[in-house]
């Protein structure tokens, strides 16, 4: 690949690499396209992501407006059954993940590793025994909000009201850490950050942020909430949504400052990535990561930080796969 030295582009083909976030099969219930077949639409299908070197991607299941609050089941239940369709048609390539020895798996079989996500609580409709049962379909990640207020916490758009977990969303925390399922605080409030960092007895994860430090978006985390997340034994995705990167013309360099920024805050075993992919517009990509298969670029361009080997495949993959494996099983 252009631009990638053969060090680097043998260290991705080797590592295990984990993206715990894209809004992909949305993306392909919008666009009528399919995981199987290479598009030049959007930034994942699976001819790409095993081009990039992909060996676990998390596949989100995020609720729009339009069907809440009634319909936010139903909905959630359609997106479920695009994916397992996805998931029967391309069994040669992709087999779900519902413990870290599946992504192990997926590795040694040269195929994608899928996790279920669902992004916003909204998607249980206020019942523990709704979480039950999107475990038993295989989810195994919760983002607890989208930036809306929801029955178990407020999102960043009602960060002004300092209002954090509800009593439900304690209940759900604390059921997921039974169950064995991934906590996800992108999006949530400060209060709710810090409310739920008290309640976990597992690692949580912040799915797709970057460092408010070297760019003041508010999806972004202060290095005292990097520090917080990691003291869990959590994680940390760093994104490659633009605006999140740089407040104009974002480039691959300043999202490598943000990976080496917070590897220096919370720690070398805390770092990982959560692209985003096809959750935000595709016109405005990184022009060195237009899409999944370009992601050795990174590999090299943390190599060329000075990063080392070690340091970059635990970034990679290896520090997803270690939370995965003790938040999940």
């Amino acid at each position: 690949m252009k631009g990638v030295s053969p060090e680097a582009l043998e260290l991705h083909r080797r590592a295990i690499v984990c993206d715990a976030h894209c809004d992909t099969i949305l993306e392909l219930d919008r666009r009528g396209r399919t995981l199987g077949e290479r598009s030049n639409l959007g930034h994942v299908d699976l001819p790409r992501l095993l081009e990039g070197g992909v060996t676990a991607q998390v596949f989100a299941l995020y609720v729009e407006d339009v069907y809440l609050p009634a319909h936010a089941v139903r909905r959630t239940l359609q997106l479920l059954d695009r994916f397992y369709c996805e998931l029967a048609a391309n069994g040669d390539r992709m087999l779900l993940a519902t413990c870290a020895a599946d992504i192990r798996r997926a590795k040694e079989e040269g195929k994608v590793a899928a996790i279920l996500g669902l992004e916003g609580g909204e998607a249980l409709d206020g019942t523990l025994a709704s979480l039950r049962m999107y475990h038993r379909l295989g989810v195994r990640l919760l983002t607890l909000t989208w930036n809306r207020r929801n029955a178990l916490a407020d999102g960043l758009d009602e960060a002004r009201t300092e209002g954090g977990l509800t009593r439900f969303g304690v209940e759900v925390v604390k059921e997921m850490n039974r169950l064995g399922m991934l906590v996800d605080l992108a999006h949530l409030s400060p209060a709710g950050l810090a409310d739920v960092l008290q309640v976990t007895t597992s690692p949580v994860i912040v799915s797709h942020a970057n460092a408010q430090a070297l760019c003041n978006h508010c999806r972004n985390l202060s290095d005292e909430q990097l520090r917080a997340v990691a003291l869990t034994g959590g994680w940390i995705g760093a994104t490659f949504v633009p605006h999140f990167i740089a407040p104009q013309n974002a480039t691959l360099d300043h999202l490598l400052e943000h990976i080496v920024h917070m590897v220096r805050v919370a720690g070398e075993d805390h770092v990982g990535l959560g692209s985003d992919h096809d959750g935000f517009n595709f016109q405005e990509t990184l022009a060195d990561l237009p899409d999944v298969s370009y992601l050795p670029r990174l590999t090299d361009g943390l190599l060329r930080r000075g990063l080392s080997e070690r340091v970059v495949d635990k970034v990679l993959g290896g520090n997803f796969l270690r939370v995965f494996e003790e938040a999940v099983g």
